[in-house]
């Protein structure tokens, strides 16, 4: 029997919070858990929009990670 293992290359993630603080908590935790995957950091974006209904603010961000090679 043959094991092959294919890496994860490149890995997109989009997250949201009502704080900043929050959102930053969030993606710290995820950036932790996708270097067990050996991916890391290769771009983020981040945004402020308000919520039409509510009036409040909503963070968003997108996360690009890559594969971290040998």
């Amino acid at each position: 029997m043959e094991l092959h293992l294919d890496f994860i290359e490149d890995k997109v993630e989009f997250y949201e919070a009502n704080e900043m603080s929050k959102l930053e908590a969030i993606i710290q935790e995820k950036i932790e858990q996708n270097k067990a995957l050996l991916l890391r950091v290769h771009h983020v974006s981040h945004q402020v929009t308000l919520d039409p209904s509510s009036g409040h603010r909503l963070y968003t961000a997108v996360v690009h990670y890559r594969y971290k090679g040998q």
